[in-house]
């Protein structure tokens, strides 16, 4: 039995006990205490908490008197514009996921021989220890695969013998193997999930010599193990796109977070996995796919700006879809002219979406990014420029490859692996200080305390 415990609570005492939580229970925002929701200040920028070296957020300049001003977004890995390292991948034929991982890692671009090395190590790591994939994640399949990962993650622990080490040395260490086994672990979560979930045959591939980080997730995640050069290239574009994005994103400040109060590696990722799991970080370009599928369910016509423009606006203003009001895949909380990703993605992703029979989703998908900025203009009164995110085309990517939607946040996941792991290296070697946050107490105060007998 999949579900043993989901009756243990009858439909009348979780009424009664949330009755009793909503009577009791409410916080009306306070303006006059000047409090940061969500860590963000009065201009939506985020609030500075810390300083770091490893990824830079351009999205905007500040002039004199501190007003934003818009600016075409740039992302840099240790201060390299990532359009850089797309455009040596494209002219290159090469994939540079790895190389990636080694610059944000330990600082600098490789060279040949550094980069061969760190390959083998990242290859000899890809198959799990013994055992783990029988005990660890058949035994117990899940019905979400973000979940298996951080079990699968936290299970490491109980492989290593130094896991509460926190050197350099060893966090380095544990940094490569959670960088390596985690593609691994996402295709053996998937399969046991097509077994107990879908009543669908699963398949297991060892890895294969040779193989990039992109390579491997096809080939161990295809019954066939065939893939294109083209598909494989595109994979590795989305994962080095997904590589890092600054401290200050979500899943990367849980890491920080948990690694400031000492605990150990295997714990921050695991937590930053499941902080990336929540459909207003990583699951956005799920979302963005379902909203994709209702528009050409409803007959959304792609080549026409008066359609796409009026069902636009009947989810922002919830008469359609999830009635949330939200449109997914517009808007960010630091770019504004552009991101960079989503300008990537669009580009190297148009020839595959022709190729693979996608023109209308692609099509669909241009046009809501040309014409959401305008939406929000009417329905919203919005003067802020708005532009499309990385959750815009990156769900569609995924999708032309063949990959299972179950598995579009875990493959966020395994780009941002790395970058969690140098971001966690850098605040137990230079922060030294648990992260504490302050929330203002705004309940009531001198209530009296009854005796039961007496409420």
């Amino acid at each position: 039995m999949l579900y043993p415990n989901t009756q243990s609570l009858t439909e009348e005492q979780l009424k009664i006990l949330c009755d009793e939580y909503r009577k009791h229970n409410c916080i009306t925002q306070n303006t006059t205490m000047d409090v940061k929701r969500g860590l963000r200040n009065a201009d939506g920028t985020g609030v500075l908490a810390g300083l770091t070296n490893i990824c830079d957020v351009v999205g905007y300049q500040k002039d004199s008197d501190g007003n934003i001003i818009p600016a075409d977004g740039h992302l840099l890995y240790r201060g390299i514009d990532l359009y850089d390292i797309v455009n040596e991948a494209v002219n290159s034929g090469r994939f540079l996921f790895e190389e990636v991982e080694w610059l944000l890692l330990l600082g600098t671009l490789p060279t040949k021989e550094e980069l061969q090395m760190f390959q083998t190590m990242l290859e000899n790591h890809h198959e799990l220890p013994d055992g783990f994939a029988e005990t660890m994640i058949m035994s117990a399949p899940s019905p979400n695969i973000m979940n298996k990962m951080a079990r699968s993650v936290l299970a490491m622990y109980a492989y290593d013998k130094k896991a509460e080490d926190n050197s350099l040395e060893n966090v380095l260490r544990q940094s490569i193997n959670v960088i390596a086994e985690m593609p691994t672990m996402m295709v053996y979560a998937y399969q046991i999930y097509r077994h107990a979930f879908k009543h669908q045959s699963m398949y297991f591939h060892y890895p294969k010599a040779g193989h990039s980080t992109a390579e491997h997730i096809l080939a161990t995640y295809r019954e066939d193990q065939n893939f294109t050069h083209e598909e494989a290239k595109l994979l590795d574009l989305c994962l080095i796109c997904h590589g890092d994005h600054g401290g200050g994103n979500n899943s990367t400040f849980t890491d920080r977070v948990v690694s400031s109060t000492g605990s150990d590696t295997y714990s921050a990722i695991a937590s930053a996995i499941l902080s990336l799991k929540g459909p207003r970080h990583g699951g956005a370009n799920l979302k963005v796919m379902e909203q994709l599928d209702n528009m050409i369910q409803a007959g959304v016509n792609p080549q026409s700006d008066a359609s796409v423009y009026e069902a636009l606006k009947q989810i922002l203003t919830k008469q359609s879809r999830d009635r949330s009001g939200l449109v997914y895949g517009i808007g960010h909380a630091v770019y504004t002219k552009s991101d960079p990703r989503a300008q990537i993605l669009k580009t190297y992703s148009y020839d595959l979406s022709r190729i693979k029979g996608f023109e209308k989703e692609y099509d669909l998908l241009c046009m809501i990014e040309k014409l959401a900025p305008e939406v929000f203009k009417e329905v919203k009164g919005t003067t802020k420029n708005i532009c499309a995110n990385v959750d815009l085309f990156s769900g569609l990517i995924y999708r032309m490859l063949g990959i299972d939607e179950v598995l579009f946040t875990p493959i966020f996941a395994i780009a941002r692996a790395g970058g969690w792991c140098a971001h966690r290296m850098e605040e137990i070697e230079f922060n030294n200080r648990i992260i504490r946050p302050a929330y203002a107490y705004c309940g009531e105060r001198g209530k009296t305390y009854f005796p039961l007998d007496e409420r």
